[in-house]
């Protein structure tokens, strides 16, 4: 059959949307979806993402990895399936939507900025050397020095396939702080095994990480990706962190068919 499909990507982080709300799409196909997400021979994507009806909410989010399998929260996915949903007129400028890890709300301007509601975090391990929080999706939070040539692929599968994580791993992320309230960040993504331009739940482990370690004081932080800036905001109060939102633009890029 052929199959329509749009591309979106936020600060670089890109993804294969398609509307489901007919349920033609062959979910438990992960072959065809690593297919679609290959940049070889396929569409190419670091994830595919399914937009769906929901009985009380304005749609659903499905997401999948790169690799085919469906996978924990991707904050630019979900960022970019606000931008997707308001190209469908399924939503405005408001929208409320379930994901794997729950209930989001979200917001989206005239420039397609989206102001996306995270996941409340209130456990943080905090180490010497790291620290690990879940943000939707498991993160490792790490500075280094000399993040520009710093080998992320190399370093963070060494830590996303280390006994630390099982066998389930986690996302690593790499920190550089710019200013007082600014980060330079580079992600290492389970699912896709590689690093991405940008990573949204890595981006707010990052600036949530940070305040808990005392690296910023402010509760606006600025997170700069290979892909552009995020920002992210929060309140917290004994250590939880509410009120999450992480902000960014989602890009429409284009649209085809493609024969599956």
């Amino acid at each position: 059959m052929k199959l329509t499909f749009y591309k979106y990507q936020g600060t670089g982080n890109d993804f294969v949307m398609i509307d489901n709300r007919q349920n033609i799409f062959p979910k438990n196909n992960t072959k065809l979806i690593a297919q679609l997400c290959d940049r070889k021979f396929g569409i190419g994507a670091d994830g595919l993402i399914l937009l769906e009806n929901h009985p009380q909410y304005d749609f659903k989010m499905v997401y999948y990895n790169s690799d085919g399998n469906e996978s924990s929260m991707c904050g630019n996915g979900g960022r970019c399936l606000v931008a997707f949903a308001k190209q469908l007129d399924v939503i405005s400028e408001k929208a409320k939507f379930e994901a794997v890890d729950g209930y989001h709300f979200a917001t989206i301007d005239s420039k397609n900025i989206v102001s996306l509601q995270m996941i409340t975090v209130d456990k943080i391990q905090v180490n010497p050397e790291y620290s690990f929080l879940n943000t939707g999706s498991p993160h490792h939070v790490a500075l280094v020095e000399n993040l520009k040539t710093f080998d992320v692929k190399t370093e963070g599968a060494k830590i996303r396939y280390s006994d630390l994580y099982g066998k389930a791993g986690s996302n690593v992320n790499f920190v550089n702080q710019l200013t007082t309230d600014k980060f330079a960040v580079r992600t290492y993504e389970r699912g896709v095994e590689d690093e991405t331009l940008s990573c949204g739940t890595g981006a707010t482990a990052v600036a949530i990480a940070m305040h808990k370690t005392n690296k910023t004081a402010a509760k606006t932080i600025q997170i700069q990706v290979e892909g552009g800036e995020l920002a992210v905001s929060f309140d917290e109060e004994n250590g939880v962190y509410s009120n999450v939102f992480l902000i960014g633009p989602a890009t429409f890029v284009f649209e085809g068919t493609i024969d599956v």
